[in-house]
């Protein structure tokens, strides 16, 4: 099979403290049509994404002074759209749950063959819809349109109000269609490092956007609750015949 080439406007973050390796994977995905960057540390991987646009992180989870699973907290809060897939020669369970928890998108056990390592980054970037060359400008499900650039909503047809923060975590929900979120996943995320215990918060964003695009509140077939876990946003027309959750299911 002939290996898929990626549009050059894909951008990738290679974050590692070996320079040998971080040349030598620039080198294989720049061979395969990806426009990639390096960064020595987890300081001038922040710096990095803060400047620019960035569709994929591959992130060392071994680094001195900033730990990837620190940086991982911190690169997400700064790019919340961004995918991110850790790099580790760990491969404890205890290990990948950190790295999961603190808003990765998947992890690759050193040492990987290019092979593997370009199958998970397709997969994280059709996530974040970052493969086709950027995110797209418009979301829909069934009868929504989020507009990402004019931030605007409609339902239908009909422009729907909502404030800076409910636009955001329904643009983050939407871009991680089917993927169940947690909480503190999404706290990070749109509110910062130092959140993630705050699920009652989260809770009254999830209600008050309910109101705004759900035919019926009380049960919900865009945002659905993954009781105990979080919230993951589906599209129904693309959806199998289900009972959704509904709000009071939460654990």
């Amino acid at each position: 099979m002939e290996p898929i080439i990626a549009q050059s406007t894909i951008s990738v973050l290679i974050v590692d403290d070996d320079p040998t390796f971080r040349y030598g994977l620039r080198a294989s995905l720049k061979s395969m049509g990806y426009h990639a960057e390096m960064a020595r540390n987890a300081e001038e991987a922040l710096a990095n994404v803060r400047e620019r646009r960035v569709d994929l992180v591959l992130l060392d989870i071994n680094m001195p002074g900033m730990g990837g699973v620190e940086a991982c907290r911190r690169i997400r809060a700064a790019a919340p759209l961004a995918g991110i897939l850790m790099l580790t020669v760990r491969d404890t369970e205890d290990d990948k749950v950190l790295a999961l928890e603190a808003g990765a998108d998947d992890y690759v056990t050193k040492p990987f063959r290019l092979r593997e390592l370009l199958a998970r980054m397709r997969a994280v970037l059709r996530r974040t819809g970052g493969e086709a060359g950027g995110r797209q400008p418009i979301l829909r499900a069934r009868d929504l349109e989020l507009d990402l650039e004019r931030r605007l909503l409609r339902k239908a047809g009909r422009e729907i109000h909502l404030s800076p923060k409910e636009f955001d975590v329904l643009a983050f929900l939407m871009q991680h269609l089917n993927v169940p979120l947690t909480h503190s996943r999404i706290l990070q995320a749109l509110w910062g490092p130092d959140y993630g215990r705050e699920s009652e918060y989260l809770r009254t964003y999830i209600k008050t956007l309910r109101k705004k695009i759900e035919d019926d509140p009380s049960k919900p077939e865009y945002l659905l609750t993954e009781p105990w876990v979080g919230y993951r946003f589906r599209d129904p027309s693309k959806a199998e015949a289900a009972t959704p959750f509904s709000d009071d299911d939460e654990g």
